[in-house]
């Protein structure tokens, strides 16, 4: 391994995604260089240094803030809150009522202590709880409202409630909120976590499925990483194979290549030598070319096409 080739897995070293193989690669050459070895020391500890940084703001911040705060809290206290809104607005008065507006008489009578019964503290309305027994968040939302009958109003409401759930990785319900989770777009976090447990479970079609849509679609290289390991075992499978072959040839991050060069060689086929030979007329990264090369060796291929 040259230098400029380990120095481009250093970060995939430092954060623990480089494969086994990889990994001892890079240790060994990094043990007989000693200029790597300082680049390494370096980068190591500037990653520490960025995660031990506090930012702390300036004390003129610090007080400007709390003085706007401090007013903020003094004008919300002149203001009549939301429930004395409401009040004033579903005061009834007593008035003769015309035939006519009774059921909206009653309609308003009802919004008022639905909404009034969502303001007021659990402690006073009893918690819900989960089926352990134990109590859980519950929110609530009014998505649609209509008079049914003279005094009846039929409500779609919107439940959420959160609960924790512990169990058996190859349980259903279990499964099916990872494979939920290993799409969510809004945390990549949580997608190489949900994943990573995903690769553990016992091979089925869901999971399988889930693995091979991270690896291609998923803009976080530790995610597709992830599912990469996943697909291990599955390195025979046709399904499992084509996408490989598309994300060696497509993949932008180096290191996702060559897993997917290692788990394409687990099992010599010689329309793999095409794509191999395909891979080295393009390929940039001298680690992923030294691989590539190495694959067509064993192969008894040439590196070039003729």
């Amino acid at each position: 391994m040259k230098c400029e080739e380990a120095k481009e897995l250093f970060p995939l070293l430092l954060y623990g995604e480089l494969s086994f193989d990889d990994e001892e690669l890079v240790e060994a050459h990094v043990a007989d260089c000693a200029a790597c070895r300082g680049d390494l020391r370096r980068e190591r500890a500037l990653h520490r240094a960025l995660d031990e940084i506090e930012l702390r703001p300036a004390p003129e911040i610090l007080a400007r803030s709390r003085e706007q705060l401090r007013r903020s809290i003094a004008v919300a206290a002149t203001r009549p809150s939301l429930w004395e809104k409401l009040r004033r607005g579903f005061t009834i008065h007593v008035h003769p009522i015309p035939a006519g507006l009774q059921p909206v008489g009653a309609l308003a009578l009802v919004a008022m202590g639905f909404f009034g019964a969502r303001m007021l503290p659990p402690s006073l309305l009893g918690s819900r709880t989960n089926e352990a027994g134990f109590a859980a968040p519950f929110t609530s939302r009014v998505r649609y409202v209509e008079p049914e009958s003279p005094g009846k109003v039929k409500m779609v409401v919107e439940e959420v409630r959160e609960r924790s759930l512990t169990g058996s990785v190859d349980d259903q319900d279990i499964q099916n909120l990872l494979l939920a989770a290993a799409r969510d777009p809004r945390d990549a976090g949580l997608r190489v976590e949900s994943v990573d447990l995903l690769k553990s479970s016992r091979e089925c079609p869901e999971v399988k499925s889930a693995l091979l849509y991270a690896l291609q679609h998923d803009s976080n290289p530790g995610v597709r990483l992830k599912a990469l390991e996943g697909l291990k075992n599955s390195s025979a499978d046709p399904d499992v194979r084509q996408v490989l072959t598309q994300v060696l040839l497509a993949d932008d991050n180096a290191g996702v290549r060559t897993q997917a060069i290692d788990l394409l060689i687990q099992h010599k086929e010689d329309q793999m030598v095409g794509t191999l030979q395909e891979l080295m007329r393009h390929e940039e990264n001298g680690y992923v070319r030294m691989r590539c090369q190495k694959a067509l060796h064993e192969m008894n291929a040439s590196i070039e096409t003729y």
